[in-house]
Order: C-alpha cells, then sequence, then structure tokens
C-alpha cells in the first residue's frame, strides 16, 4: 500500500501575457519546490488550474512535470474532470507519463449519488492501476463522498488515502473513526493541527507552491515531533495567512502572487480569473512577511534551547 506521508504541493500553472503555458517557468517552480522540502508534488490539480485547460495541456504538464522531476520526488496526476471517461482518460496518460499515483475527485455538476461516485472512482483508478488518493470538497464539486461511497470504496486497498476539504470537523471524526484504512491527509488548512492530531501523516497545502518551510514546520512539529504544543505557535502564526488566501474568492490568483515574490514567474490565471489588485497584493505581502519573520522566530527559539 502506498504511504502518503509529508508535504504535497499541487503545483500551479504558470501562464505569459497571451496564456499560453511556460514551461521554463514551471521547471523552474518545480526546482525550488524540491529544493524548499516538500515530499511529493501533485500536477493538474484545482491549483493549477485545471479547468481552464485542454485535455492535451493537462497532458502535456503531466508529461513535461514527470520529466523535470525525474524520479526525485513522489508525483500524484490528477484526473478531475466532468465526464468519467476523461477522467479515465487522464489517468492513463498519468501513469503513461510516469506518476506514483493519482487524485481522484468527485466529478462537478452532476451530483452523483454515493454509489454512482464511487463507481465512477473505481473506473478511473483500474484505468491507471496506480494507488490512488481520493478528494472530498463538496464545496467545489456538489456531492459528498458520503458513507455510502466510503463503504464500497473502503474495500478497495488501492484507494489508500483522502484529501478531505468538506471543512466539517465532524467528517474528520468519522474518517479517522470508521474508515482507517483510509489514511487521512488534510485538504483543509485551517485544520490542519486537527488533522494531525487525528492521524494525518500528509497534507496537501497549495500556499506550500510559496512558503513551503511553513508548511513543513508545523507538520515536522505535529507529525514527526508529535509536539502539539509547538504546533499550536506555527498555526497560530500561519493562520492569518490562510484566511488572507480563502476570503474574497481569490485563491489562486494569491498563490500565484505568492510565487511570483520569489522572483519565479507566475503569470496570470486564466479566465475567469483575474490578478490581484494593488491592496490585495499590499494585504498578502503584510501577512506573509509577519508569518515568516514568526515562524522564523520559532524555530530559532527551539535550536537555541537544544544547544543549552
Amino acid at each position: 500500500m502506498y504511504h502518503f506521508y509529508g508535504i504535497y504541493t499541487p503545483v500551479i500553472t504558470p501562464f505569459r501575457e497571451d496564456f499560453s503555458i511556460d514551461e521554463t517557468a514551471y521547471a523552474n517552480i518545480i526546482e525550488r519546490l524540491i529544493s524548499d522540502g516538500v515530499h511529493g508534488i501533485i500536477i493538474a490539480g484545482t491549483t493549477g488550474e485545471y479547468y481552464a485547460q485542454s485535455m492535451d495541456e493537462r497532458i502535456r504538464m503531466l508529461e513535461c512535470g514527470c520529466e523535470i522531476i525525474n524520479r526525485r520526488l513522489p508525483v500524484i496526476g490528477g484526473t478531475g474532470a466532468i465526464r468519467t471517461e476523461d477522467s479515465i482518460a487522464l489517468a492513463k496518460a498519468a501513469k503513461q507519463a510516469g506518476v506514483d499515483a493519482i487524485l481522484v475527485a468527485t466529478p462537478p455538476y452532476a451530483q452523483p449519488t454515493g454509489r454512482e461516485n464511487a463507481l465512477h472512482a473505481l473506473s478511473v483508478q483500474r484505468a491507471a492501476d496506480l494507488p490512488a488518493m481520493l478528494y472530498n470538497y463538496p464545496g467545489r464539486m456538489a456531492a459528498p463522498m458520503d458513507e455510502d461511497f466510503l463503504d464500497r470504496i473502503g474495500q478497495a486497498p488501492a484507494f489508500c488515502a483522502i484529501k478531505e476539504s468538506s471543512g466539517d470537523i465532524n467528517r474528520l471524526h468519522l474518517l479517522a473513526r470508521q474508515y482507517p484504512q483510509i489514511a487521512l491527509s488534510c485538504g483543509m488548512d485551517d485544520q490542519a493541527l486537527e488533522f494531525f492530531a487525528w492521524g494525518a501523516e500528509s497534507w496537501v497545502c497549495a500556499a506550500s507552491n510559496f512558503a513551503a518551510s511553513a508548511h513543513i514546520a508545523l507538520w515536522k512539529a505535529c507529525v514527526v515531533d508529535n509536539n502539539f504544543i509547538k504546533g499550536r505557535r506555527i498555526m497560530t502564526a500561519m493562520l492569518p495567512l490562510m484566511q488572507a488566501l480563502e476570503q474574497g474568492g481569490k485563491f489562486v490568483q494569491s498563490i500565484k502572487y505568492g510565487v511570483s515574490r520569489q522572483g519565479i514567474s507566475a503569470g496570470p490565471p486564466r479566465a475567469p480569473l483575474r490578478p490581484l489588485n494593488k491592496d490585495d497584493k499590499r494585504i498578502l505581502d503584510q501577512v506573509i512577511d509577519t508569518m515568516n519573520t514568526t515562524i522564523d522566530r520559532i524555530e530559532k527559539e527551539k535550536a537555541t534551547e537544544k544547544e543549552n
């Protein structure tokens, strides 16, 4: 069984000003993530704006990403699509490109029943014959991976984990207590501490595109060191960023701006989204700088304690 462990970054897709894909910038972003120490990379996820790309573009991003990473890190290929046939095609392309696992979401808009959704997930996984992480995000997909779904999927060992993004803390309890065979993966950033307390060992976090060290610090404190006192301090420093990213419906734009702060071209989001305005950028600058300073101080305090 595949073990999802650590920080997994759903990498952005950088575009040029004419909205063509900038593969050079894409390589720079991936190299930066590898040097920052993330544990895995997800290609063609929501943060990568898959919904605004053609099938050919999505497959090219999978191929290009796997070529750049070249087995240095685990790669998870996104298969999200409205049509099951398209998800199957993407799963097959992901395997051909060389991914280690796939991400399987609920088809948006269709609102499948638990049984229908399970049959979709099983079809996609079987097409790739790879380990799979489920992605429960009813806020975007319009239908939850309910207990009927989980009862059916839970019998298939290939579904190793679930990225839980419902925001419902009761779902976290349900998954941890009743479906322990499906590993928890944090998909709700402002509940990361709670996920780790309930046994999650991985975190799929978009902001690690530009703040990998902060996310790794929280994960390490809670999962590796089991130091939830330190974890709470780091989480407190990160919460303003998490809140800023979620406000105003400008999530992807904010992630791209965060990447651009590192001197790497992220480009604009594709329509219908639009880049951040000056006020949005100023607020994010303040929040990110304060977070980095605070977490750096916490890490230095702990290092000093060890020396003494």
